[in-house]
């Protein structure tokens, strides 16, 4: 039975969810409908739409949004918070580690092949500087729920995470629709995410910048599956949006072109995957990049943000050993534990994964977006017996988990109100003067019945996260 966040087993309510319980228990299911519609209005009004890559149908989609809030007590967030911010600290020692004395190698808390064998491992990272020692600007950490106590990290996003743009408009929607519902509570706000971004943004500005440094976002262009996000940021931002093709590198200098002649650039927020960004240090092929970018950051010149090469620490092999990272690294005792798992590339863990496939969830070290993955308990004896065969022939690209009863959450579904599995993607930017997380986050649901995948590219949807401030 899985942990329902707003009315425990003998049917009360938990304090964070009072007033709301209340006001569901009274709201005719019609004007909740009429709220849902209203939502889908306004979402398409706004242009909130998302690509899935290889859909036959090519179609723009809209990310079904749930109309009632997820809440969170103050307590609970402080606890994450801390969490948080400790994951954020590991990660970014473990990659400048990596990169540097790789001391995490020679201890053998981290095998070798992990590292260097990792497809994200850039080796022209090797001994690179980066301003601040900043590498992981904006992590998005996937936390899960499986009682009232106890949050446990997922994943770590470290590349580009996305969906804040969702945590944004949900909350603003949120507000439209239920103004009154609204008032009853004290909720963190979130809407100043923006200015904490900038601010981070700005603060790790390479030394030479100006005061003011120029800041840009870099996207691949109006057909990736996100640019409704990198338009949307930018504008919030008061800043450029800007492809490849605006940018140009002279003497190992950035610069954007403008209608007012060349304009140096100091910080790129990059919205493009490492293989893209320059043809001359990666991909040849790459249209999407600026030619010779790489040469202007090895220089020290500009900021990328997220530095190069973090996907060296968030494949989910990696992630198995974030504990162990966390303690050489820092000292400490994890606040937000990991998803027990096992190492398929460890002779016992993968006999034991064998026998017990029916139970446990399978994924590739290098998969995302909900594909690549079994979970077992509703699999077919098929597809059980496909991720066998896989197994046995490439161990090494597969860890597995137990199936985790992942919290609920009441969702305004078809048939009424009715709990829906959820998770959670706070988002942590770091600065060089400090780590920033407004309260809450991106809450996903499965809004299948009875599923655990909550990525939107397999049907999932948002709803808002609310933080009571008290």
């Amino acid at each position: 039975m899985a942990f329902d966040e707003m009315t425990l087993g003998n049917g009360s309510v938990r304090p964070a969810y009072t007033d709301l319980a209340q006001w569901l228990s009274t709201a005719p299911l019609d004007l909740l409908s009429h709220r849902r519609d209203e939502a889908e209005l306004l979402f398409r009004r706004i242009g909130i739409t998302f690509a899935v890559y290889g859909d036959k149908d090519g179609a723009e989609r809209l990310i079904p949004f749930d109309i009632i809030p997820r809440i969170l007590a103050a307590s609970e967030w402080a606890t994450l918070q801390r969490g948080l911010e400790q994951r954020v600290r590991a990660l970014n020692a473990y990659i400048k580690d990596v990169y540097g004395k790789r001391e995490v190698v020679r201890a053998g808390v981290v095998p070798e092949d992990l590292v260097f064998g990792n497809p994200a491992f850039r080796p022209e990272m090797a001994g690179q500087k980066v301003p601040h020692d900043v590498y992981v600007h904006i992590a998005g950490i996937d936390i899960v729920r499986v009682d009232a106590d106890t949050f446990y990290v997922l994943e770590d996003n470290a590349r580009t995470p996305s969906g804040v743009s969702y945590m944004l408009e949900n909350r603003e929607v949120t507000m439209r629709l239920f103004p009154e519902v609204v008032a009853q509570h004290r909720i963190a706000p979130v809407e100043n995410y923006t200015d904490e971004l900038l601010a981070s943004l700005r603060s790790v500005a390479p030394r030479s910048a100006p005061s003011d440094p120029v800041v840009v976002l870099l996207t691949p262009g109006i057909y990736n599956s996100a640019y409704y996000e990198h338009s949307f940021l930018a504008d919030k931002l008061g800043i450029e949006i800007v492809e490849g093709r605006d940018l140009f590198v002279r003497d190992e200098v950035v610069y954007m072109r403008t209608t007012e002649g060349p304009k140096r650039v100091d910080v790129i927020y990059r919205r493009i995957d490492d293989d893209f960004l320059d043809p001359l240090a990666f991909r040849p092929d790459s249209a999407l990049g600026v030619p010779g970018l790489m040469s202007a950051y090895q220089a020290g010149n500009v900021t990328l943000t997220n530095a190069v090469g973090t996907g060296v620490a968030d494949d989910k092999a990696v992630y198995s050993y974030m504990p162990e990272i966390l303690r050489f690294f820092l000292g400490e005792e994890p606040i937000l534990k990991n998803v027990p798992t096992f190492r398929c590339r460890e002779p016992q863990a993968l006999a034991h994964v064998l026998d017990n496939l029916e139970e446990l969830v399978v994924k590739e070290v290098s998969g995302s977006g909900g594909y690549g993955m079994l979970i077992g308990p509703h699999a077919t004896r098929e597809q059980i017996e496909t991720f066998r065969a896989k197994l046995q022939a490439e161990p090494f690209g597969y860890i597995a988990q137990p199936t985790l009863s992942l919290s609920t959450c009441p969702c305004f579904v078809d048939s009424g109100i009715a709990p829906r599995h959820v998770d959670l993607r706070p988002f942590v930017l770091t600065g060089s003067d400090k780590i920033r997380i407004v309260p809450g986050g991106l809450t996903r649901v499965a809004l299948k019945e009875g599923s655990l995948v909550v990525n939107s590219s397999q049907g999932g949807g948002t709803k808002d996260t609310w933080v009571l401030d008290r």
